[in-house]
């Protein structure tokens, strides 16, 4: 891994990234009068194209929508605009990952063949009004009356299959706003990340935009790297990142199988696995350190696995740390759909030893009884040295539903993380490290108790989670009863 090259600029990325937050800030005043000082955000993200084949779009878009006379057509064309000048961040930070790690380049993108399906373009003509109505106000102009807005429109969608992915974000998005409203009482608006979810819904409500994926069937051998977890209020998700070996001698590939499950807001830490646990058979292998054998499971160009417990079986133990030393460095990863290439999905599996450890508290944590293990946080963070390279290990990303720590990081000799770019420089999101414990490597995952466990701290924390979902499973079911 030549770590130095994270630390080299990316050429352009801050001048994109500058014309991204210009039009952002115009989002915040809205698109129905922009004040002078607003269209030189509009005609900075139009400049950023230029030479590209959105330049004439963007441009015409940039002028119509400064002088107030910017329509439906308009606002997509400026969504499209911000969508590719991240999108190109996207490709550049990859390409830079990839010079990194040294791995093969992915395959070009792939999507499903057209069904030939008529849409509901009703439903997607409103749902595209009620975000151009959004963009005209302006995150600092909405009220009840324009988010709820939003809500008939939702309910439109959700019997709908194919419309559920849009359904599903429109309901995110305006719980989102709703919580916030009136926008002019906000004291931070949230810029990128509302911008974010305008612009991807905005593209989603063209005909053809939500086609998923191609799928084909796969066997061969699956080696588990780690698991990351993904925690909201009302629902969780596992990922599970992982090294497919064909069963035809193919080239080894990076995939991702994960799962997801609603939850009470009162479910938290070790609890999680009890609700995720009955859903995939994965998550036991992980738990254990095995290997997994599949046969004719779905996989997407995205490099996703459709997980199905039907056709997939436990194989032989496997060492996670031996998988990222010997199969991680020859595995592809696969392509990014043009929608998706947004630099937050960035998520690379990497292997990082010989490193020092910096952090303020870092010194001590680790020895055995000293009776710090508990805590999840270390002063001042952990930044690891790698060849006089400083990397960030983003310890905000390590869940309490397992026994890794940010103080077993801080006293780690190798990490297996996920490498992620943030707020302009690049992070380690630890998904496992190896520590010596009395002169003998010792492994710890954050998934460890994700098959259950005999740890006495996994096994405090699994017996009160059981006893909280027993409880909640008991209510629902009266509630279903009567």
């Amino acid at each position: 891994m030549r770590a130095d090259l994270l630390l080299d600029a990316v050429e352009g990325l801050d001048e994109a990234l500058a014309a991204v937050d210009g039009f952002d800030a115009v989002l915040v005043g809205g698109l129905l009068r922009p004040r002078p000082a607003q269209a030189g955000g509009l005609s900075g993200l139009a400049d950023a194209l230029a030479g590209t084949p959105l330049a004439s779009r963007a441009a015409e878009a940039a002028e119509k929508t400064s002088t107030g006379g910017g329509d439906e057509g308009h606002f997509v064309a400026l969504a499209a605009a911000r969508t590719a000048l991240l999108g190109s961040v996207h490709d550049a930070l990859v390409a830079r990952v990839d010079e990194v790690t040294g791995r093969p380049v992915a395959d070009p993108w792939a999507a499903a063949p057209d069904s030939g399906e008529e849409r509901a373009g009703n439903l997607l003509v409103a749902a595209r009004g009620w975000l151009c109505d959004l963009a005209r106000t302006g995150w600092q102009g909405i009220d009840h009356e324009l988010v709820g807005g939003a809500a008939p429109v939702v309910s439109a969608m959700l019997p709908d299959p194919a419309l559920r992915r849009l359904a599903t974000l429109l309901d995110g998005f305006a719980a989102e706003l709703a919580a916030c409203c009136p926008g002019a009482s906000l004291d931070r608006v949230p810029v990128r990340r509302w911008a974010d979810l305008w612009a991807r819904a905005l593209l989603l409500t063209l005909p053809g935009a939500a086609s998923g994926p191609a799928v084909r069937e796969v066997g061969g051998r699956l080696l588990p790297l780690g698991v990351d977890v993904q925690e909201h209020a009302t629902a969780v998700q596992a990922q599970v990142h992982a090294v497919f070996e064909p069963a035809d001698g193919g080239v080894p590939r990076l995939v991702r199988a994960s799962v997801s499950a609603p939850k009470p807001d009162t479910v938290v830490g070790a609890g999680l696995w009890q609700v995720l646990r009955p859903h995939m058979s994965l998550l036991a292998a992980v738990g254990e350190g095995r290997a997994v054998d599949i046969d004719a499971m779905p996989l997407t160009a995205e490099g996703d696995l459709l997980w199905d417990d039907a056709r997939a079986r436990a194989g032989e133990p496997a060492d996670v740390f031996t998988t990222a030393r010997v199969a991680l460095p020859a595995a592809a990863a696969f392509a990014v759909s043009p929608l998706d290439r947004h630099p937050v999905r960035i998520a690379v599996p990497v292997l990082v030893e010989g490193y020092g450890v910096e952090g303020d508290g870092v010194e001590g944590y680790g020895v055995e009884g000293d009776g710090v293990e508990d805590a999840r946080d270390v002063a001042g963070g952990v930044v690891l040295d790698v060849a006089g390279c400083r990397l960030r290990v983003d310890t905000d990303r390590v869940p309490a539903a397992g026994p890794l720590t940010p103080q077993a990081v801080a006293s780690s000799g190798a990490c297996l993380g996920l490498l992620r770019w943030d707020a302009g420089e690049f992070l380690l999101q630890p998904l496992a490290v190896e520590r010596t414990v009395r002169k003998k490597p010792v492994a710890v995952h954050a998934g460890a108790w994700a098959g259950g466990t005999s740890d006495k701290a996994g096994a405090r924390a699994e017996k009160a989670a059981t006893d909280a979902v027993v409880v909640l499973r008991e209510r629902a079911g009266k509630l279903l009863r009567k």
